[in-house]
């Protein structure tokens, strides 16, 4: 039997994680695993209600780090999870994304000669100035498994030197996740508790560094939701990130009262929000993925993806954080939404089994189960 250690942080790595270590579990003769949550996200909108609503057993590690600089996050993360490491030796850690805590975890074992693997491996924004892209590329670079989910993920991988034998392209984890739950949350109900009447309607998102904490970026990105908002409402769920900025702004007196500035929502019922929107904007990485699937055009907010597939696909535009450029593109999607030319391969639901195959195979040629 082998054992098997998966850390995850942030609530995106909590819908990636999920079906895989429901998929481990169905294998119990093969796999012992242990769930070990850093804590990075400590809100309960932000990760309790997403654990409840994703059907996630407990945890059997809790970090408890909570909020601080990425140094302070990532060396507690390693402090805390080492001694766990130590007492039950894993042989295999498994890391989602490209958190704090993914890079943290990764880190911790490979130092205590523990393999890793990296599950959504080998996106590349290209652009360094994000943090992310920085765990990216180092949990990358000292992982033994990749787990890839779209075809440039492959190819920035060979590019950068890894070897082939180590990329398993199985598809996307976070879409499992989607196509298993999108259903299940009550549109009509979310819209009544929000005060939304009118059909048509968007949503939008920011949490990224260089828009939440930029005063002026962030100015120009609310005066763009505040205009779109007065031709149809705009839902946007806010970050505690982004909340505690636009407090220190002062602005909310200035805004449409057609944007709706709400608390974060539970996975289940955000998920319900964005399928029944007529435009999505965000900077988020797994919201471009989700509106890819769920057919709802999307304005990226940022001048680069790490995820081409969904621009490919027809769903999505990166259009940059220029207020001009966003409500032009956000009233040209109003009035002609956007074709989907195809789906992203392998994003059909079953991708944690095929890192479950690609597991077994990883095991089968470097170890013996104990």
């Amino acid at each position: 039997m082998y054992r098997l250690m998966l850390v995850a942080g942030a609530r995106p790595n909590f819908v990636k994680i999920a079906p895989v270590l429901n998929a481990l579990e169905r294998q119990p003769n093969l796999f012992e695993c242990k769930l070990a949550l850093t804590g990075q996200h400590y809100d309960h909108c932000l990760s309790g209600s997403f654990l409840r609503d994703l059907v996630m057993r407990d945890p059997d590690i809790q970090l408890n780090v909570g909020s601080g600089t990425h140094a302070q996050q990532t060396a507690w993360i390693m402090a805390r999870l080492e001694g766990y490491l130590f007492r039950w030796q894993p042989d295999l850690v498994i890391v989602p994304g490209d958190t704090n805590s993914t890079l943290a975890a990764a880190l911790t074992a490979v130092k205590m000669n523990i393999a890793v693997a990296h599950l959504e491996s080998g996106l590349r924004s290209f652009d360094r100035t994000m943090p992310e892209e920085l765990n990216r590329i180092l949990t990358d670079h000292i992982s033994s498994l990749h787990f890839v989910t779209e075809e440039s993920g492959k190819n920035n991988l060979l590019n950068e030197g890894i070897s082939a034998s180590s990329i398993r392209f199985v598809g996307n984890t976070m879409i499992d996740s989607l196509l298993r739950l999108k259903n299940k949350g009550n549109l009509d109900a979310i819209k009544k508790r929000l005060g939304i009447n009118q059909k048509s309607y968007a949503v939008a998102t920011i949490h990224r560094l260089g828009n939440a904490e930029d005063h002026n970026v962030l100015t120009g990105l609310m005066a763009a939701l505040s205009d779109i908002a007065v031709n149809m409402p705009v839902i946007f769920p806010v970050h505690p990130r982004t909340r505690a900025q636009l407090d220190k702004l002062g602005i909310y007196a200035k805004l449409s009262p057609k944007l709706l500035i709400t608390d974060p929502l539970g996975y289940v019922d955000f998920i319900a929000l964005m399928a029944g929107a007529k435009l999505v904007l965000t900077d988020s990485g797994g919201i471009q993925e989700e509106t890819a699937i769920l057919e709802v055009p999307c304005l990226t907010l940022r001048n680069s993806t790490e995820r081409p597939c969904t621009v490919e696909c027809g769903m999505n535009r990166v259009i940059g954080n220029g207020y001009r450029r966003i409500v032009e593109e956000a009233n040209h999607f109003m009035a002609f939404g956007a074709h989907k030319t195809k789906d992203p391969d392998l994003w059909d639901g079953h991708a944690s089994e095929r890192v479950v195959e690609g597991l077994i195979e990883y095991f089968k040629n470097h170890h013996k189960a104990a």
